[in-house]
């Protein structure tokens, strides 16, 4: 799933396209995912040519603070902060501090080097799984999913890549996406991310940093996702019952979402 090339959106994708089986994919335009939208420029082609109506934002109250949304015409913005309680319980995750790590090698290896990195991200996807803001949060978005008037819908987190990568594999799982296409999905984003960060990766490593303790800060890896989907495994058995019983969808608006989303082969 390639990005949308627009200059003023970083990591922007359409979910629209991706194989869902049987003669099944993803209904085009509907559902989109992407950084923070700080430099969006409602009126680069790119961006108007979505029409976006509106825009879920999962990011803490400090990130939107420091970065507020701007957001197209007429759009709606919904905020959906999924790390409110994790933040509370552990203090601020890799993910959201990841430019004071990368100026400084020597904080980031006594912080995250000897593989903690991983240890930590694995810990934040369990607590995408079972923390009460993080069910909310994802529980909204599908809420807004399943909602005709909605129109096209933009989620997203501030690298687009973690907060947006769950809530992608979320909506892609429920829809019936198998795990091959659910991966590639989640990966896809590496190429952007690790583009947008480029400087800031050399500048660490130039300092002496492990290149690899920075790529595993700055993108996403399969074992975090596993760990999302490991829990999701444990404590519901099955996608569809993590979304009825661990997020309090109902049936009938998954149904709801289903056929909104979802488009047949002509």
């Amino acid at each position: 799933m390639p990005a949308i090339p627009a200059t003023s959106v970083a990591n922007l994708r359409d979910l629209g396209g991706l194989p869902l089986g049987g003669g099944r994919s993803v209904r085009s335009g509907l559902v989109l995912r992407s950084a923070q939208l700080d430099r969006l420029d409602p009126e680069e082609a790119a961006v108007a040519g979505l029409k976006l109506r509106t825009v879920v934002d999962l990011r803490t109250a400090a990130e939107r603070a420091d970065r507020p949304d701007r957001l197209p015409e007429g759009a709606r913005l919904l905020v959906a902060d999924v790390l409110a309680d994790h933040l509370a319980a552990s203090g601020l995750p890799p993910a959201a501090r990841l430019k004071t790590l990368l100026t400084d090698p020597a904080l980031a290896e006594r912080h995250l080097g000897g593989g903690r990195i991983r240890e930590a991200m694995r810990r934040t996807y369990r607590a995408f799984v079972t923390s009460d803001s993080a069910r909310a949060s994802y529980r909204a978005l599908l809420t807004e999913l399943g909602t005709p008037g909605a129109g096209p819908l933009l989620f997203h987190c501030t690298a687009g890549k973690d907060r947006t990568g769950w809530g992608a594999t979320v909506v892609l799982g429920l829809l019936g996406a198998d795990e091959a296409v659910v991966r590639e999905e989640y990966l896809g984003v590496n190429p952007a991310v690790r583009q947008a960060f480029a400087p800031m990766i050399e500048g660490f490593v130039t300092q002496g940093g492990d290149p690899e303790l920075a790529l595993a800060m700055i993108g996403v890896l399969p074992d975090y996702l596993d760990a999302g989907l490991e829990e999701v495994a444990e404590r519901h058995g099955s996608m569809e019952a993590y979304v009825r019983d661990g997020l309090g969808v109902p049936d009938e608006l998954t149904e709801l979402i289903r056929e909104r989303l979802t488009v047949y082969a002509a």
